[in-house]
């Protein structure tokens, strides 16, 4: 077997590893590899989506969102190291389509973006993940206008 034949060879079983394949021909192994690298995809993407950001170009907005329950509502944060003119009332909006009344707040637009707003829940019996869920979405949709 020539030195190129071996070099493919190892390759072909290096990615039937990979891809925990049983395929024995080079088509397959390669379908199989192919499914993986897709499975691997979806992965990544459940996970940044689990994380709250998204696979975005680099000029879009990566925040970190955070809702804890109170007694009659539920404390928000909102941070970018970025400035985002227009995302608090982005926010403002998906806060009101929840029906939450902002009832504290403190903002920074300054040279980043800070949010700490205390949302008074007007019986609407919403969980801390369906606000952030909304948060992340405001975020989301104010991403698509840049």
């Amino acid at each position: 077997m020539s030195s190129k034949k071996k070099k493919k060879a190892a390759l072909y079983e290096k990615l039937r590893a990979a891809t925990n394949s049983n395929a024995m021909n080079k088509t397959s192994i390669i379908v199989d590899a192919s499914k993986y690298i897709g499975e691997l995809k979806k992965k990544v993407d459940r996970l940044n989506h689990e994380i709250g950001t998204s696979s975005t170009p680099q000029n879009s907005l990566s925040a970190q969102v955070t809702v804890e329950t109170l007694e009659k509502g539920f404390l928000i944060n909102v941070f970018s190291g970025k400035n985002c003119p227009g995302l608090l009332v982005s926010i403002l909006e998906a806060f009101d389509e929840l029906g939450l009344d902002v009832l504290d707040a403190r903002v920074s637009c300054e040279d980043n973006f800070l949010l700490e707003a205390i949302g008074g829940d007007q019986n609407q019996g919403h969980d801390a993940q369906v606000v952030k869920q909304a948060v992340l979405q405001a975020i989301h949709n104010w991403n698509g206008g840049r």
